[in-house]
């Protein structure tokens, strides 16, 4: 069994306290008009970069902050409570930065690393298409080889900051089928033959962009090509144990937000001649929510730092914490909003900003069904 994560150290306190303040003061006062005007705020995330979010992962040769899993759940937890939205999109972006520093090339590294860590370059992760969600390593993207380049045809749904992001993490398929016959590029916004589809409207989630990736006829340089040809599978699913920690932080953070949102408005609304918050019944309400984050964040600890000593339980580990905390962080945030009664439904309270932005954490960096399949897998020896 692995070892017990406790307490944080003196360290993680400071970079929670840190990006609590940043989110604080630089996403929670403007996270509604960003959602109601579907503003990616660049400008923000660099200043986000500034307290090294922009490459938490990465080496510091090339300008990351060499964090470990533990250290960056507790930020994106910390960093959510201002926008559930902008936070989960820096995961996404850090997950980029990681797989670039764990499986590039020195030249590489020195070529994307330096603009990501600073978020002067955004990074989007493009694995998911029109037909291959869930069965990811049924994607129908191809890489071509052709002298000294790779040709790209292709289409890839659901990319965040699509558009905006100038590199991309592009898997495709250049051998057989199957999870073996796939490689990873890095195709550069600019490059000829990317477009991309509409912004697409979305339930929430919309202070960061959503589009399709289309690569019509791309030619790389054989440099593109990430790690080994058909180490790509591979490759991808490293990147998402960690992208799933961060997603799961970014819920328990905005469930945290909604929580203490919801303890203030009891406190402040009376009802039949006392304080709501006066109710034993609403105290056990919020009780229980604050008592399963705590569950869910303990188990998200856990499997971040059996990440960290990459220990050989920590996918499956990775794959409950996503699930537990996502599906708690919504269930918390819905609870919020029904304790605010009717204000609850109303845009300017917040609360159902944060229930629409954590809903679709159940879905994505792999669906709650799939990682339940991951831990099950795990159980039985099943294929």
């Amino acid at each position: 069994m692995s070892a017990a994560v406790h307490d944080l150290t003196p360290d993680q306190l400071d970079i929670a306290r840190a990006v609590r303040g940043f989110a604080d003061d630089c996403l929670a006062p403007y996270a509604e008009e960003w959602d109601r005007t579907k503003h990616f705020p660049v400008d923000v995330l660099r200043k986000a970069a500034g307290l090294g979010l922009g490459g938490v992962y990465v080496r510091e040769d090339v300008g990351g902050s060499e964090l470990t899993r533990l250290d960056g759940v507790v930020a994106f937890e910390a960093l959510a409570t201002g926008c559930p939205s902008i936070a989960a999109y820096l995961s996404i972006h850090n997950m980029v930065a990681w797989m670039i520093d764990r499986h590039g090339t020195e030249p590489q590294r020195a070529r994307w690393l330096p603009g990501l860590c600073s978020a002067e370059q955004l990074g989007s992760y493009c694995l998911t298409e029109p037909g291959a969600g869930s069965d990811a390593a049924a994607l129908a993207t191809r890489a071509v080889r052709d002298g000294d380049h790779w040709v790209l045809d292709g289409v890839k749904q659901f990319i965040s900051g699509a558009g905006s992001a100038q590199v991309y993490l592009v898997l495709a398929r250049t051998g057989g089928p199957g999870p073996s016959g796939i490689s990873a590029f890095v195709v550069e916004l600019g490059d000829a033959g990317l477009s991309f589809g509409p912004n697409e409207r979305k339930m929430g989630w919309n202070a960061q962009p959503t589009r399709q990736v289309v690569l019509d006829g791309v030619r790389l340089p054989a440099d593109r090509l990430l790690g080994a040809e058909g180490e790509g599978f591979k490759i991808a699913m490293r990147g998402l144990d960690g992208g799933r920690l961060g997603i799961a932080a970014c819920s328990l953070g905005g469930a945290r937000s909604a929580l203490e949102r919801a303890t203030a408005h009891l406190a402040g609304r009376e009802a039949f001649g006392a304080p709501l918050l006066h109710a034993q019944a609403l105290q056990f309400r919020l009780a229980d929510m604050a008592t399963e984050l705590e569950a869910a964040r303990a188990l998200l600890w856990r499997a971040a730092a059996a990440l960290d000593r990459r220990d050989p339980e920590a996918t499956r580990l990775c794959a409950m914490a996503k699930r537990l905390a996502t599906d708690t962080g919504f269930e918390v945030a819905n609870q919020a909003l029904q304790l605010h009664g009717g204000y609850g439904y109303l845009a300017e309270y917040g609360i159902e900003k944060i229930v629409r932005d954590l809903r679709v954490h159940q879905i994505l960096e792999g669906t709650n069904e799939i990682m339940r399949v991951i831990v099950a897998r795990g159980l039985t020896g099943a294929a």
